[in-house]
């Protein structure tokens, strides 16, 4: 079978963005609702980083936080979006696929030319003080999901050992 891929800059970006979520769902599509929610990392302080189930719902909610960072500009600030607790692998590959459809949307209404800023003032500040280009922003998105699938491999396997 023959991959289609978008055109251009901002094709390139949501097609490496779908290849990353894409790989994610296929990590988790056998996890047990009871690995899901199981803690893997007793030892961490952050929340987002407990279990599978937390991670997953830090990485849906931040698909959406970035897309809607891009879609509102530099001109409002962006409350974070809840995470959202889902009580199966099946539902986070459905919330990552609605996620990903989000962002698609988002950036039917961006341009090529639009995806590098250099002023700073029209650049993206993030609530952690970051701040991007609309481009910067997406490879951070994507090296997010990277890391996270990562991050959920190894918890795979601390598991498989309990």
């Amino acid at each position: 079978m023959n991959k289609v891929y978008r055109t251009g800059a901002v094709g390139a970006l949501l097609d490496e963005y779908e290849n990353v979520i894409k790989a994610l769902q296929e990590v988790i599509a056998d996890v047990s609702d009871p690995a899901l929610a199981a803690i893997a990392d007793t030892t961490t302080t952050d929340p987002n980083c407990r279990s599978i189930q937390s991670v997953l719902a830090h990485v849906t909610s931040s698909a959406y936080s970035y897309a809607v960072y891009i879609q509102r500009g530099s001109r409002d600030s962006v409350p974070g979006i809840a995470d959202t607790f889902r009580t199966s692998a099946k539902a986070y590959i459905q919330g990552l696929t609605d996620a990903f459809i989000f962002t698609v949307n988002v950036f039917s209404q961006i341009q090529d030319n639009e995806l590098e800023e250099f002023d700073p003032a029209k650049k993206i500040a993030t609530r952690w003080g970051q701040v991007y280009d609309i481009e910067q922003l997406m490879e951070h998105a994507i090296v997010h999901v990277m890391r996270h699938r990562r991050q959920i491999e190894k918890f795979k396997l601390v598991l498989a050992t309990r």
